[in-house]
């Protein structure tokens, strides 16, 4: 079993940054794909950015596209969400999330492929 905990979320401005970072403990952390949502209030939880177990191949969703970029460092255990360019709708709880990856370089885009989710942090973004 993995755990997720994850930190770098806040308050900040529109226009301003903020990196998320998703540290993982448990099992070897490059035997997973990880995966991005966030759920804003009175929303579905939607999907933010993918990334495959090696780093290798990545996709990012069309509200993000050019401004977030996940990443991964498989020797500390972590992965993270660079974010640029924050808009006030881009304000949501931020999860992180993993899912089992042997082989492949595919990226999971649906929640329901994920094994494992972290707590989630608020992220809010003033105009």
């Amino acid at each position: 079993q993995v755990q997720l905990v994850e930190s770098g979320g806040g308050l900040v401005q529109a226009g301003g940054s903020l990196r998320r970072s998703c540290a993982a403990s448990g099992r070897t952390f490059s035997d997973y794909a990880m995966g991005w949502f966030r759920q804003a209030p009175g929303k579905e939880r939607e999907f933010v950015a993918a990334i495959s177990w090696s780093g290798g191949n990545t996709f990012h969703g069309m509200a993000v596209q050019g401004r977030f970029t996940i990443s991964r460092d498989n020797a500390k255990n972590t992965g993270y969400l660079q974010m640029n360019g924050l808009e006030p709708e881009d304000t949501a709880v931020y999860y992180c999330a993993a899912k089992a990856q042997l082989y492949g370089e595919r990226v999971y885009r649906e929640r329901s492929e994920y094994d494992y989710w972290g707590q989630g942090t608020q992220v809010t973004v003033s105009s």
